[in-house]
């Protein structure tokens, strides 16, 4: 049976997860109906998708690429309200991923934005 039919799931390490539930609650607005037997948090976002964030001391920030999305209506007005809650937005100057003054990059029709939890993991958000 194919796995395009069963919903999908991001996964986060991190090495303290009482600052990542800072983090991921406070300044990301996400909210957890309590811990996983694993010590992580599952975190419910839109269409039944979800980000859990879990121990691992050893593997957290350890990908160089983006390891979870969100895909928003408008990338502006998110990345002003999470900027506004103390989220730092990446900047890069290569093409076509240059940013612009706020962390925003406009590759063909879409438009893409990247920051980082406390332990380094890159979290991304597109508008198309």
């Amino acid at each position: 049976m194919a796995l395009s039919s069963y919903n999908v799931g991001a996964i986060a390490p991190v090495s303290d997860l009482a600052r990542a539930r800072a983090f991921y609650e406070g300044k990301l607005g996400l909210s957890a109906s309590s811990d996983d037997p694993d010590g992580g948090r599952t975190y419910a976002c839109g269409g039944e998708t979800t980000i859990h964030v879990f121990p691992s001391p050893g593997n957290a920030g350890s990908s160089s690429a983006t390891i979870a999305g969100w895909t928003v209506p408008d990338l502006e007005r998110v990345v002003d309200d999470l900027t506004s809650n103390g989220v730092t937005f990446e900047r890069y100057d290569t093409p076509p991923f240059a940013t612009n003054a706020k962390g925003i990059a406009v590759i063909g029709d879409s438009k893409s934005a990247w920051f980082k939890d406390p332990d380094g993991n890159i979290l991304g958000l597109i508008q198309m």
